[in-house]
């Protein structure tokens, strides 16, 4: 059985001294990351293509058993019709496929104003998809939330092996423990709450993993319920040995990997599963405190 756990960036200068060793330069990143997570979130590639030397680059900082989980980009998810993309959208998973057993399964970000009444497109760009590299598809207009439209969606991710990416932004719609959070953190919170959707949550399992995006509160004690509702789930689908992939996200980036280990902890307390990278490493970081 196989937990994932990761976040959506490894280049937060914020991290040094608490999450990366103190005097860790930029271009240690990765690789110090990748020493205590098992996965990351590729967000990069929503905005821009790597070059063939930046993948080279990834390939050398990380370890085999690293998983780069890249989103597909901008272009071609929101510029329209999916079938116009077809072909680029072929090439894009070409560029990433020399990470080997390092690629992770991508995932399909879709517009809000992608609406249910384009999912004939949605399925013709399904079935063109390379069938050797996993997707998972994140939804994000209302409708699709709503049977039958919902049941339709499931059935054709299910019939092409695919995911459906379950985005969970109900801690950040909490407003309890905001007052003691100050400064940034606060301004953070609120931006976050106006860009990341507020979308119904379903347990939606429609292959062999699951692809979930927990936006965490940056205040650690209001994200315990959530933490715990995901854990029983988590653990519940490991058991059918799927593998998950869990993406913490904080509005300040600050908590993100200590929300990731929080998760690991309780789910490897309940089944046996892959250790995290971080429990073999010696650190010079001081132990984070009880979060929760």
């Amino acid at each position: 059985m196989s937990l994932y756990l990761g976040c959506p960036v490894w280049s937060f200068k914020g991290w040094v001294g608490n999450f990366y060793p103190k005097g860790t330069k930029s271009n240690q990143f990765l690789f110090e990351y990748a020493k205590r997570l098992n996965t990351i979130e590729g967000n990069t590639t929503f905005y821009a293509i790597p070059a063939v030397k930046t993948i080279a680059n990834w390939i050398e900082q990380t370890p085999e058993t690293f998983k780069f989980c890249a989103k597909i980009p901008k272009a071609i998810s929101h510029n329209g019709k999916l079938v116009d993309y077809i072909d680029r959208a072929i090439e894009f998973t070409n560029v990433m496929k020399p990470l080997a057993s390092r690629l992770g399964p991508m995932f399909l970000q879709l517009p809000p104003s992608y609406s249910p009444k384009l999912i004939d497109d949605l399925a013709k760009f399904l079935e063109s998809f390379p069938k050797d590299v996993r997707l998972g598809v994140e939804v994000r207009h209302l409708d699709w939330f709503d049977d039958p439209n919902r049941k339709m969606l499931n059935a054709l991710l299910t019939e092409n092996k695919m995911a459906r990416v379950v985005i969970d932004t109900r801690p950040i719609r909490n407003m309890a423990g905001d007052e003691s959070i100050k400064d940034s953190a606060y301004e953070s919170l609120l931006e976050a709450r106006e860009r990341k959707p507020d979308v119904p949550v379903f347990e939606e399992q429609t292959t062999d993993f699951t692809f979930l995006r927990y936006i965490g509160h940056p205040e650690m004690s209001q994200n315990t319920v959530w933490v715990e509702e995901w854990v029983e789930r988590i653990v519940n689908q490991l058991s059918t040995k799927s593998e998950a992939y869990v993406f913490c996200h904080t509005p300040d980036n600050y908590l993100a990997p200590y929300l990731c280990k929080e998760i690991y902890g309780r789910v490897a307390s309940q089944v046996k599963i892959n250790s995290l990278p971080w429990n073999d490493i010696e650190s010079d970081i001081p132990k984070q405190a009880n979060l929760f």
